[in-house]
């Protein structure tokens, strides 16, 4: 299988300053499902022989100039090889339709890192590890129960998407009827884009925040929405997934 041709950026459009440490370079790889990933690869300056290599992704909705792309580099500045990359259908990574999640295919997309890295020159095979941040934490778990070549996995501030997407924060709305009515809100939804022939969209992170806010919107706003943390291309900082995409 052949990787379809991304367009990538060649500046550093980043969230945090580029380490002079490291080795940076775009690559892309694809999944079983034949969508592929963009991703930011980060070597250690001067390293020989094969290193020990790590994939990084998150948070759900984020994109690798973002959380995963800090991480990654500090991992490469302390001697990994790492991949920060962009899920299935987000960022600068392939697949139609955009702004689309599914758990089956980001913990595909997981796998398929660990397929790159395993095939690299530069890389020991028998020292894959992975760290997932957040809503993308639970796919790393995921991929890393049935990969056997993963040898260590990180969460970070993990959450399980699909936990909350099926029955609310806090699960507030783990009960029959909320589960029925949010099937009868997604399937018309579902009708309405066929009909317009379009995917309307979510809205992203709560901007401006309400007054009476919980503390995590406001933390999530002081990310996505503010020069600590935006970026043009991420689905949290921007108008969100589509509403039938989660």
């Amino acid at each position: 299988m052949t990787n379809e041709k991304l367009t990538l950026t060649t500046d550093w459009d980043k969230t945090f300053p580029k380490s002079d440490q490291v080795d940076h370079q775009k690559v892309t790889f694809h999944n079983r499902y034949g969508i592929t990933l963009a991703a930011d690869m980060y070597t250690p300056k001067n390293a020989t022989g094969k290193l020990p290599a790590i994939a990084v992704s998150g948070p759900f909705g984020a994109v690798k100039e973002q959380s995963s792309g800090i991480y990654a580099q500090t991992m490469a500045e302390r001697g990994f090889l790492t991949i920060a990359f962009d899920p299935s259908f987000t960022g600068e990574s392939g697949g139609q339709a955009r702004f689309m999640a599914s758990p089956d295919i980001n913990t595909e997309d997981f796998q398929a890192a660990i397929d790159f890295l395993a095939t690299q020159p530069n890389v020991d095979p028998d020292k894959l590890g992975m760290i997932g941040i957040c809503g993308m934490g639970g796919m790393a778990l995921n991929a890393a129960s049935i990969d056997t070549r993963v040898k260590a996995t990180a969460t970070m501030t993990m959450y399980n998407m699909s936990r909350v997407n099926a029955n609310g924060y806090f699960d507030d709305n783990d009960n029959e009827e909320d589960r029925h009515q949010l099937k009868v809100s997604l399937n018309q939804q579902r009708t309405a884009d066929y009909q317009s022939g379009a995917y309307k969209r979510a809205g992203g992170v709560v901007d401006p925040v309400p007054a009476d806010a919980p503390q995590f919107i406001r933390d999530y706003n002081a990310y996505y929405k503010t020069d600590r943390g935006y970026h043009a291309r991420s689905v949290n900082s921007n108008e969100g997934w589509n509403v039938t995409g989660t």
